[in-house]
């Protein structure tokens, strides 16, 4: 019962995504299906442990090279937590809607559910939010190229066939 509160209570204190700076990541093993590492839920990132969570918002940036970063580029990622910031910069790209967000999120899935036999897990692998995360999670500077910070990377998924982003996956799916 305790959990369900305290979800209820993200939900209703939730800031809209362009108010959210550094997403906080708090521990909800119950929340997330085995195999998976993190969720962004309303302007938080859920993770498996305590220990998760607490390396998330206590995260050490690593340098990627000793030279000075020029420009709007970040010297320092952690891939798992920049793809759930791709996600609060894809939310800022549905009219600043965590629940137009999720609907769209929503969408995508039971479309993508189709293809459950040929690839399991289907609903998930072939949205086009999680396509444009997976594929770009490993980039740090990748945020840097949208002017106004939001993803809109997952558009261009969004207008694949099924059958295109099935092969298109295949481009990332090593890396995961």
């Amino acid at each position: 019962m305790a959990n369900a509160l305290y979800i209820l209570k993200l939900m209703l204190t939730a800031r809209r995504p362009s108010h959210v700076a550094d997403m906080r990541a708090v521990s909800m093993p119950f929340w997330l299906h085995k195999g998976y590492d993190a969720l962004t839920f309303f302007g938080s990132i859920i993770t498996n442990s305590e220990a998760e969570a607490h390396r998330y918002n206590n995260f050490e940036p690593t340098l990627l090279n000793a030279q000075p970063q020029s420009g709007p580029t970040k010297s320092w990622y952690h891939p798992v937590k920049f793809h759930e910031t791709i996600h609060l910069r894809q939310a800022q790209s549905t009219r600043n809607s965590w629940l137009l967000f999720y609907w769209k999120y929503f969408v995508f899935w039971l479309q993508a559910r189709r293809a459950n036999r040929v690839l399991p897990n289907a609903g998930y692998e072939l949205n086009p939010f999680e396509m444009e995360a997976y594929a770009n999670m490993y980039n740090p500077h990748y945020l840097d190229r949208f002017p106004d910070g939001r993803a809109v990377g997952w558009q261009e998924y969004a207008k694949m066939s099924l059958a295109q982003r099935f092969w298109a996956r295949r481009k990332y799916a090593g890396r995961t």
